[in-house]
């Protein structure tokens, strides 16, 4: 409720819509939900960094009551322990998808029922919101942690950041 809230009231909160870019993912009554990883250790394939971990559990707490029906993870370690606080809270399992390929992920989210949650990357999350339908934000960098991209119905998007 507080996350809807926030959306509702636009604190915190920016939104555009692109009607041009409609995507066939939009549904009424989906919610697409975007974010990047959460702060990272370090290393090849990094778990998530104590301040990560914890961020990730105050994600799922904001999302826990959006009847999230989907969650979709890069497989990379630090992608999958972002989603895995919602999934456990949820009892929804975690697919994981190729970044490098997103086409298959926007077909399934098309097919589906419900709103989604999709980690992805810094390098990865402007594409993902325009191939949703939605306005692309300016690339994240490496220090951008914890904003969550909601993606409604009409290709409007909104943010929150995961505090």
């Amino acid at each position: 409720m507080v996350l809807l809230a926030a959306f509702t009231l636009g604190a915190c909160a920016t939104a555009s819509t692109n009607p041009a870019t409609k995507s066939a993912v939009h549904a009424e009554g989906k919610t697409i939900f975007v974010a990047r990883h959460l702060q990272k250790a370090e290393g090849d394939d990094p778990p998530l960094s104590d301040e990560g971990t914890a961020a990730a559990k105050r994600l799922a707490e904001m999302l826990r009551s959006e009847g999230i029906s989907a969650i979709f993870a890069t497989p990379t370690r630090r992608a999958m322990e972002t989603a895995a606080p919602l999934s456990r809270l949820a009892g929804v399992p975690i697919t994981q998808y190729d970044p490098r390929n997103p086409q298959p992920l926007a077909a399934r989210i098309a097919g589906g029922e419900g709103s989604v949650l999709v980690i992805g990357h810094s390098n990865t999350v402007h594409h993902l919101i325009a191939l949703f339908g939605g306005q692309a934000p300016p690339p994240l960098t490496e220090q951008d942690y914890g904003t969550v991209f909601m993606i409604d119905a009409k290709g409007g998007v909104r943010t929150v950041e995961v505090d």
